[in-house]
């Protein structure tokens, strides 16, 4: 788009240096000229043109990538609550009843619904190799849509500064070959012994670094909707 302007700006300067050169005498110069329609048309409707191409580009790219817009054409997704704490990750699985700390599990060619809060200062929930970061803000719900192409162990981490445990604050997430996969590794988090209730939560949220994964086979009801609504 730029080359429209530049082009025949280049052009027309050559073109005026050779046609008004000293020694063609003969040509009309007139010093007292001072509008034309015809080029004020051409002045005003190229950049006009261009600005709003770069707008319809713009809407339409910006809409295209919007983090909130599912995923379409994928099928049924996967719901996934996440809560950055001082200094870990917790993923609450509302339809499987399950949580875990510093593990993140789906089916690959399956997309997955992030909710997205904090429990303490700001962070930033980010798989480079699944898509863009979003941020956690206590007392606010942000979201986010992934899905992973290929099975494998995708490293996740903050990308947000938010304190002294802040570099251990990383995690796996491995997309499963199949649903199968996922389903078994659901129950295997089922038979953990460790429960999430509002009280185990709160000494959950405790700070504390370089926390290793744990499971929990039942969470409370309605866990993640307390969680903003204490902020709000």
């Amino acid at each position: 788009l730029m080359l429209i302007v530049v082009v025949p700006v280049i052009f027309l300067t050559l073109y005026f240096a050779w046609k008004y050169r000293a020694s063609r005498d003969f040509e009309i110069y007139t010093p007292k000229w001072a509008h034309s329609t015809k080029i004020e048309a051409v002045v005003w409707s190229i950049p006009i043109l261009i600005v709003v191409s770069l707008s319809v580009i713009t809407w339409r790219s910006t809409h295209a990538l919007d983090p909130y817009a599912p995923l379409e054409g994928q099928g049924e997704h996967l719901t996934v609550e996440v809560v950055s704490l001082n200094w870990k990750w917790l993923f609450i699985y509302p339809e499987q009843g399950i949580a875990t700390v510093n593990e993140l599990v789906f089916p690959a060619n399956k997309p997955v619904a992030f909710k997205i809060t904090s429990e303490s200062t700001m962070n930033s929930f980010f798989i480079p190799q699944l898509g863009s970061q979003i941020y956690s803000m206590a007392g606010m719900e942000t979201k986010l849509h992934l899905i992973a192409d290929e099975p494998g162990t995708y490293k996740g981490i903050s990308s947000n500064y938010s304190g002294a445990g802040f570099t251990g604050m990383k995690f796996n997430a491995i997309a499963t070959p199949t649903e199968d996969d996922f389903e078994a590794w659901v129950a295997s988090v089922k038979q953990s012994q460790t429960s999430l209730t509002s009280g185990a939560y709160e000494q959950l949220a405790e700070p504390s670094e370089n926390n290793p994964v744990t499971y929990f086979s039942k969470v409370d009801d309605g866990l993640f909707h307390n969680i903003v609504m204490k902020y709000m």
